[in-house]
């Protein structure tokens, strides 16, 4: 145990969610109007749907895990006692992994590709996309070198985890793991801190008002394919009438 352990995984945390909190809280209470992905479909449909598809089912199937080993370790443990199910979860979990980031990759090359996105991308998209893509490479590099990770994650980063919630962090266990287990840790730290001040802000918000919400209808009274073309250049002036 040395100052860069308690660091990445006492200090870190803290400072983390304590940001996270403030800062989420701000975010809403002062421009609730930019809680939003600031979607750019409108300019650019046809690769956001490669990236943003498996993207979000990587997403959403990963993060659904980590909850379940965090919150119901005893059922996941229960779960992998037959070697069958628990090579079906890590495969699954794998699969999965892959598809975040490969989503990924095609919304990191969109947006710094097609001319008129950079009109709505930021300095923080770039940092974003860049934590994303080498947590989720660190996430499929351990499960791949360091197998049956649902079993230890369980074992070894739940009760981690319980204590860090305690305001009692115990990381007698956690420090004798692999650095690259750290450094994935460290990745989860820092974008649970800037989560807050990036277009991720939209995760917290569930836009259930959709469920009861009429139909919007769109009418376009231009050319939507000549609008809507990643080959037609930006233009401040709005297109003329078909």
């Amino acid at each position: 145990m040395n100052y860069l352990d308690n660091f990445i995984l006492i200090v870190l945390p803290y400072v983390a969610l304590a940001t996270f909190l403030i800062g989420s809280i701000y975010r809403y209470t002062s421009r609730k109007f930019q809680v939003s992905s600031l979607s750019s479909q409108f300019l650019e449909g046809k690769k956001l749907f490669m990236g943003s598809v498996p993207f979000h089912w990587g997403i959403v199937f990963i993060f659904l895990g980590h909850l379940i080993a965090f919150t119901i370790p005893k059922g996941v443990l229960a779960w992998n006692s037959q070697p069958v199910r628990l090579m079906v979860l890590e495969i699954t979990a794998f699969i999965f992994g892959i598809s975040m980031l490969v989503g990924l990759i095609n919304l990191f090359i969109r947006r710094y590709t097609t001319p008129r996105l950079k009109y709505v991308t930021n300095k923080m998209d770039f940092a974003i996309y860049i934590l994303l893509i080498l947590q989720t490479f660190a996430g499929l590099w351990i499960a791949y070198n360091f197998r049956w990770g649902s079993s230890w994650f369980s074992t070894l980063l739940t009760p981690y985890l319980y204590s860090i919630f305690k305001f009692q962090p115990d990381i007698t266990a956690v420090a004798l793991l692999p650095w690259t287990v750290k450094l994935h840790i460290m990745g989860a730290y820092l974008i649970i801190g800037i989560l807050p001040f990036s277009r991720l802000i939209h995760m917290l918000v569930l836009p259930l008002n959709y469920i009861w919400r009429p139909y919007q209808q769109v009418m376009w009274n231009w050319d939507k394919d000549k609008v809507r073309s990643s080959k037609s250049p930006w233009s401040v002036h709005r297109p003329k009438n078909t």
